[in-house]
Formats: structure tokens, C-alpha cells, sequence
């Protein structure tokens, strides 16, 4: 039952994704392969007027049997320096947090998962995330402190990966 529901929710994604890769605004995203919905490339572009403006940052959606009552996870699979941003690559944005009450207190419910968000909403929060880290609840604790420290060196570290991104 949970799996046919989450297939009915990712579908519609899915067949757009067969005749060409989704396209949006500031990233790309697709399913890995035909036989499996529950594992998709996206890949980001940095926001503009950034630090991370120009780069293309790869990431790995996978979604779990009961999507869509249980929020995907997000990794990107290229080096990453961000306060949001654990240093294995794993996204902390509140939009992929199981639904409910934060037990530390950080995030009301209502920023949370539900099902009645969309991969595009993820990617959207994402890309908002890249522009404007929240340090106060920070998954790389290093690249949070810089951030509210010393941003020229974090805006230099930032241009490093944009440059890697890119394979420059």
C-alpha cells in the first residue's frame, strides 16, 4: 500500500524525466534509472550574486517506501563547505526533517516535512539554503563558525568548490 502511493506521487515526475530531463529554474533532477523511482540525480546550480554563483553541485535524492509520508534524503556526492551541509555530503534543511515537533526546538512543525511538498520545493529550499546558511543550527560546524567569523575566507573556500565543480 505505502509503496503504490509513494509510486503514484513520484510518477508524474518520473514520465516527465523519460522524454528529458526536468528542467527548472536552478537545477536539473531525474530518476538514476527507468526501473528505479526511488533513487534521482539532481544537479544545483549555485544561486547568483553568491558565492557559490556558477557552480554545479551534484546531489543523490533517495526516497524511502512510504514516500510520500516520509521526506526523502539528500546527499550531494561533490565537496560541499557549508553550514547546512554535513562534510559527508548530507543536506540538514529543515523541509527534509520527519514530520512533528523538533525535540531540540529549533524548527516548528510547520517548516517540516509533509506529504504535500514537492521534489521542486526541495530543490527550491536547497538552492535558498546555498544562498542564505542558517549557522545557528549548523551541520559542519567549521564552515558555521567561518561563516559568522570570517566570511572572506568561507567566500573563498565556497569559489575553490565552485571551481572543482567545474573542474576547473
Amino acid at each position: 500500500m505505502l509503496t503504490s502511493l509513494c509510486t503514484l506521487k513520484l510518477e508524474p515526475y518520473f514520465q516527465a524525466a523519460l522524454s528529458i530531463v526536468s528542467c527548472f529554474f536552478f537545477f536539473l533532477l531525474g530518476p538514476m534509472n527507468e526501473e528505479n523511482f526511488f533513487e534521482w540525480e539532481a544537479l544545483i546550480m549555485g544561486p547568483e550574486d553568491t558565492c557559490f554563483e556558477y557552480g554545479v553541485f551534484p546531489a543523490i535524492l533517495s526516497f524511502p517506501l512510504d514516500y510520500p509520508l516520509s521526506p526523502p534524503k539528500m546527499r550531494f556526492t561533490c565537496e560541499m563547505f557549508h553550514p547546512n551541509i554535513y562534510p559527508d555530503g548530507r543536506v540538514c534543511i529543515s523541509i527534509l526533517h520527519a514530520p512533528g515537533d523538533d525535540p531540540m526546538g529549533y524548527e516548528s512543525s510547520a517548516e517540516r516535512w509533509s506529504p504535500v511538498q514537492s521534489v521542486e520545493k526541495i530543490l527550491l529550499s536547497v538552492v535558498s539554503m546555498l544562498a542564505e546558511p542558517n549557522d545557528e543550527s549548523g551541520a559542519n560546524v567549521d564552515a558555521s563558525k567561518m561563516w559568522r567569523e570570517d566570511r572572506e575566507q568561507f567566500n573563498k573556500i565556497a569559489k575553490q568548490i565552485v571551481q572543482k565543480s567545474l573542474g576547473l
